[in-house]
């Protein structure tokens, strides 16, 4: 439309930083996150395999790494994500089959409960893992 001066008169998106944020929004984007987040997990997982196969000095590293506070505070937010991964994956399959839960506060409670559950359910899992 080069030739044409009309005004648009379309509404324009909002932009992020005047859209009113809520727990939906949040749980879309960790959903994201962590599915990323799952890939650098199975290369480590790939990785702790190959170095199990290479024999002991190179599984002695892993090891190192894997027990170190960094990497302990990498497991535990791998294993957060393996939660919430699950938990949302699960609300998306109810959404998509029976279509239920698509109102805003349920919706919203249920990206609340999915957050609770991965902190909740990773710190239970450790936790029982310590004791072995």
């Amino acid at each position: 439309m080069a030739g044409s001066r009309a005004k648009d008169t379309r509404p324009l998106s909002p932009h992020l930083q005047i859209w009113d944020w809520h727990a939906t929004m949040y749980a879309s984007i960790f959903h994201r996150l962590t599915g990323v987040g799952l890939y650098g997990g199975a290369f480590l997982i790939g990785a702790w395999l190959v170095a199990l196969a290479m024999g002991p000095e190179a599984y002695h590293v892993i090891e190192l790494i894997a027990f170190s506070l960094p990497g302990q505070l990498l497991l535990f937010a791998w294993t957060m994500a393996v939660l919430f991964h699950l938990a949302n994956g699960l609300r998306h399959l109810i959404w998509d089959g029976p279509g239920v839960g698509f109102s805003p506060k349920v919706a919203s409670l249920w990206s609340l409960f999915n957050m609770a559950f991965a902190i909740v359910g990773a710190a239970i899992i450790w936790s029982l893992a310590s004791f072995y």
